[in-house]
């Protein structure tokens, strides 16, 4: 699914239009014209509108910016859940009506805390665009419950784009950077939260509304499966996936580049979010590897480089190093509101 609903994309143009951009009319009128567009051309967007702002924050700012009628049905039937975490849950399902651009992963952890992930899969202005998603996560959660959401800390794995006292003034939470993740993490009693415009009937019709915008979209369909088998089944295969579902593995890839993603990068994905979890439970590094379905704990090794830049080791010093005294070196001190 590698398109995106037209009014997070208009959200973005009437910003670049208030802060006086200029956005060529061929690519406005795309804009204006398509229920979806295609994530190329929100890529362009996103490309036109930093260049042209030389606001190395831009992202931050849309995000902090955007209004839950940006996310179409989603974003109602977000604000109409009874608290913040069955939001929080809803999120995850419905954040393709949004775009395609990444995926969104709620975690629950063992010290109290909870976390919202965002892995992308953005073709440019990927660190601007992982802002925009997270500061967005970080604004609609304060207006939905009354301004009482409080975030801890926040997490990009990207270097900062501009000052660290930028991002204290504009988040108001401490930041890390170059972390394992893209992340937002909170107390787990945030997720009790009444929310404001609480509404069960009106929710209940939002939720039959989004099921079946997904289903258009293709998103309650096989790549949805696909990622929920891996998860039940770490260590199977492509074939093995795919004969679950009585496709053969060629049939399934097949399938799955219809959808916009292939399984490669569902697997990934999914066991890069189970290595991270297991680590923060503090398993052993061998039996992490044998649970994923590596043939060893140094293939482990080379395959959580590849999605994170470090070694799972060095993770988990990092991780406990954050549990005793949040000493990292790339951090912001903000204040939290």
């Amino acid at each position: 699914m590698n398109t995106v609903n037209n009014l997070y994309a208009k959200a973005l143009s009437q910003y670049a239009e208030r802060a006086g951009l200029a956005i060529p009319p061929p690519l406005q009128q795309m804009v204006d014209q398509n229920n979806r567009l295609p994530l190329a051309l929100l890529d362009q967007l996103w490309d036109v509108c930093c260049k042209t702002s030389n606001d190395p924050l831009f992202g931050l700012r849309i995000g902090l910016e955007l209004q839950p009628g940006h996310l179409d049905s989603a974003g109602l039937l977000l604000m109409t859940c009874t608290t913040l975490g069955e939001a929080l849950e809803q999120l995850t399902e419905v954040a393709p009506i949004v775009g395609g651009g990444g995926d969104f992963i709620f975690v629950r952890k063992n010290d109290g805390k909870a976390a919202i992930h965002y892995q992308p899969r953005l073709a440019r202005r990927q660190a601007e665009r992982v802002e925009a998603a997270l500061a967005a996560i970080l604004n609609l959660g304060r207006w939905a419950s009354g301004d009482k959401f409080e975030v801890s800390e926040f997490h990009f794995m990207h270097s900062p784009l501009a000052s660290r006292e930028s991002y204290s003034s504009l988040l108001g939470v401490k930041t890390y950077f170059q972390s394992a993740n893209n992340s937002l993490v909170f107390s787990e009693e945030q997720l009790a939260l009444p929310l404001v415009q609480a509404n069960n009937n009106l929710h209940n019709y939002l939720r039959h509304l989004t099921d079946r915008t997904l289903a258009e979209l293709g998103c309650q369909g096989l790549s949805a499966e696909t990622q929920r088998l891996i998860e039940r089944h770490p260590r199977w295969g492509k074939d093995r996936i795919a004969a679950e579902m009585n496709l053969s593995g060629r049939h399934l890839n097949r399938k799955l580049a219809e959808e916009g993603c292939s399984f490669k990068s569902l697997r990934d994905s999914t066991l890069h979010r189970l290595a991270l979890e297991r680590l923060q439970r503090h398993e052993r590094l061998v039996d992490i590897a044998d649970a994923l379905g590596f043939s060893g704990e140094s293939s482990f090794a080379k395959a959580f480089r590849r999605w994170t830049g470090t070694s799972p080791a060095k993770l988990r010093r990092r991780l406990l190093s954050d549990k005793d005294d949040h000493s990292q070196p790339e951090l912001i001190e903000g204040r939290n509101r």
